[in-house]
């Protein structure tokens, strides 16, 4: 079939829509008249009858594609594969940006306007357009009569650039199709898709090669990797060899190279390292171990329960909690003691800001949605952004993500019901915590929901799960399963009820009379045994630290070494150390890697783990005299309490989770901070009983769930 480029991103546009939308609308985004877009509309009805799908016209409401989602998807899948004879001028000036970023000399324009099938005058307007794109790059476009057009500027610019327009113009679900099973399939056909071409610019078995390297590196991690980081990391790896096959250099600051190898992601990196060299035989130089540090590090989904110790997660938390009271006041809800998005924030927030800091780039395809959606609540995100973080550019993109975490939080009203269902997100926390919340507040059906990513699929029961819900189709997946966008409408929520009420798998009718008549449910043994055992780890932790929670008066002018040192001997001496040197040695190098002082207080907390540590403990040591230390921020504060947080090295995820529960409730708001900075230690007792309490029950109830 032929279908022109125009006629194609039509399709595009109304296969992508859940809903009926207006001619207008659609001439809009196009940039082409109304009268332009009904006479398009009657050839494409020709070529939706071949696929038994039909165009629906309501007056006053709009138009929309109908008809069987199978159908639905081979039309898609035929777009995908349709032998392109034109391409929109976006998509024209991306291929001639591919073209001239690959290019190793000029490259003619007689030769660009025959390879896309348009005059030289055209060619010639195209690259005037991308002069513009490129400076966001610091690329600069060299166009001489008689010598033709190239791209010019740093290697790391150019392969910066290539991952961002491969990112920026590729989705997931085209990227997993063309790198996993069907990509032998898929490249016989010919590489003129805009996706296909996008991938063009890396060698496909050396794509695969890569991505086999990270995934079985992923799986020793701390945490997984979201899949669009993931899909960045492979782009940018193979790109990069690429060029190193090439002969060309990938250099990096030593300075900034060697702060890179403290970080625990080095180590995973040079592991990636180590098996491309085997496979690719040639030599990696140290600055691109450096590189892919960045990226995992740049590419946190989730961190251990001990999240909040490290130095730097402790003062994003500072930023995250500044940020929940800036939209609490904005909204009139008080988020401040909202644990789980507490936690999203700052889990997100660590690698979003170091992207923004590194100029990594950061896309989000559904922002153009919430911020119509949600505009309200964007702009006060986007105005606590720029309080909060004065010396950052956030971008809107960045900004569409905490919304995405502020929206489920104020979206959560009541909990679920009866039915288990899985949710697979491809874009991250943000986005699957508010398809879930969205779908426990309308579904009150739905008793217990998991939130997976695209790469963890394979490894889920999914018979486990009454329905199984995706934010993007899954080609390899066999099972039934619903489709509907991160943000569901009316319609696409009431798809789901109907699945509900009509099928018979999962929960039968007879369950469903069971789960009404009757509250008990059949319990896994296993599964309730592992839950106590975890109980039993959360409440071995907590009577560790209250009991050994102490508040000691520190008499006149000291310096903050001799404190930690007595203080190390006194907890040796309580059976909570072996040796009081080593544990108080590293306390000294952990603050040698940055300030403890937190900012805008006079508290400074000390943490360390060492296998010189026998049992966790929180101490405070309240000074008569103030000592001068170096904040999370740069900054220097005069601090009068000294806490002390210590734990053995190997201990378990539940006690690191109690662990860093501490360091939040320290600088939960202003009420706190000034507890902790009252050296009061009978209501500081109190407090932590209190919360510790709170705590405490929050897991019982996670068990009795589970």
């Amino acid at each position: 079939m032929y279908i022109s480029a125009r006629e194609r991103l039509i399709f595009e546009i109304l296969l992508s829509k859940k809903e009926e939308m207006t001619v207008k609308d659609l001439a809009d985004e196009i940039d082409v008249s109304t009268r332009t877009i009904h006479r398009d509309l009657k050839e494409l009805e020709n070529t939706l009858k071949e696929y038994e799908l039909e165009l629906i016209k309501k007056s006053g409401v709009g138009i929309q594609i109908i008809g069987d989602e199978q159908r639905m998807e081979e039309l898609k899948l035929a777009l995908f594969h349709l032998s392109y004879n034109e391409y929109t001028p976006e998509e024209r000036q991306t291929m001639i940006f591919c073209s001239l970023l690959e290019a190793k000399e000029p490259v003619k324009l007689v030769s660009l306007a025959h390879d896309l099938n348009v005059t030289i005058a055209t060619i010639s307007n195209d690259l005037s357009k991308l002069e513009s794109r490129l400076l966001e790059f610091d690329l600069t476009l060299v166009r001489k009569r008689g010598y033709g057009v190239e791209i010019t500027g740093d290697e790391k610019a150019k392969r910066r650039a290539m991952s961002q327009i491969i990112a920026q113009n590729l989705n997931e679900t085209e990227f997993l199709s063309l790198v996993k099973e069907n990509i032998q399939k898929k490249s016989l056909h010919t590489a003129d898709s805009i996706s296909e071409r996008l991938l063009g610019l890396v060698e496909k078995n050396r794509l695969l090669t890569v991505e086999k390297a990270i995934e079985e590196v992923n799986e020793e991690l701390p945490y997984p990797i979201a899949d669009s980081a993931y899909i960045g990391l492979v782009v940018h790896l193979t790109l990069a060899i690429e060029r190193i096959l090439q002969g060309e250099n990938i250099n990096m600051d030593e300075a900034f190279l060697e702060t890179l190898k403290t970080a625990p992601e080095y180590k995973a990196a040079e592991k990636i390292i180590e098996k491309l060299k085997k496979v690719i035989h040639a030599d990696i130089p140290e600055a691109e171990v450096g590189y892919i540090t960045m990226h995992l590090q740049g590419a946190k989904l989730r961190q251990d329960k001990g999240y909040l110790l490290e130095g730097s997660s402790f003062q994003t938390a500072l930023k995250a909690k500044s940020l929940m009271m800036f939209v609490g006041e904005k909204t009139g809800i008080d988020l401040l003691g909202n644990a789980s998005l507490f936690q999203g924030l700052v889990t997100h927030l660590k690698p979003a800001l170091y992207r923004i800091k590194q100029n990594m780039g950061i896309t989000n395809p559904l922002m153009p949605k919430i911020k119509k959606d949600y505009e309200d609540l964007f702009h006060i995100v986007q105005d606590g952004a720029a309080a909060i973080f004065p010396d950052l550019q956030v971008p809107d993109e960045e900004v569409a993500y905490l919304v995405m975490h502020f929206g489920s939080a104020l979206m959560n009203r009541r909990h679920a019901e009866r039915l288990k269902a899985l949710v697979i997100c491809s874009t991250g926390i943000g986005t699957s915590k508010m398809l879930a919340t969205r779908l426990k507040r309308e579904i009150p059906e739905i008793k217990e929901l998991k939130n997976v990513s695209l790469f963890e699929l394979n490894k889920m029961d999914t018979e486990e799960y009454d329905l199984v819900i995706s934010t993007i189709h899954l080609p390899d997946y066999h099972s039934p399963y619903i489709v509907l966008s991160p943000i569901p409408n009316e319609e696409e929520l009431q798809k789901v009820k109907q699945y509900i009420a009509e099928t018979p798998g999962g929960h039968s009718e007879e369950k469903r009379s069971a789960l009404l008549e009757t509250s008990t449910e059949e319990k896994d043994p296993k599964q309730f045994l592992e839950g106590l055992e975890s109980i039993k780890k959360y409440t071995d932790a907590i009577v560790d630290l209250l009991q050994g929670f102490k508040l000691t008066p520190v008499q006149g002018q000291k310096g903050v070494e001799l404190i930690l040192k007595e203080a190390c001997e006194a907890l040796a001496a309580a059976g909570a150390l072996h040796s009081s040197e080593q544990v108080a040695a590293a306390l000294f190098e952990r603050e040698k890697l940055g300030g403890l002082g937190i900012p805008n207080t006079e508290l400074v907390l000390y943490h360390a783990r060492s296998d010189e540590v026998v049992k966790p403990s929180f101490t405070i040591y309240g000074l008569e005299n103030a000592v001068k230390v170096p904040a999370m921020d740069q900054t220097v504060i005069e601090a009068d309490s000294i806490l002390l947080l210590l734990a053995p090295s190997e201990y378990s995820n539940q006690g690191l989770e109690v662990l860093s529960f501490i360091s939040s409730i320290i600088i939960e708001n202003e009420q706190s901070i000034a507890l902790f900075e009252s050296k009061d230690e009978q209501k500081l007792a109190a407090y932590l009983a209190e919360k510790f309490d709170q705590f405490y029950k929050e897991k019982l109830t996670e068990l009795r769930r589970g």
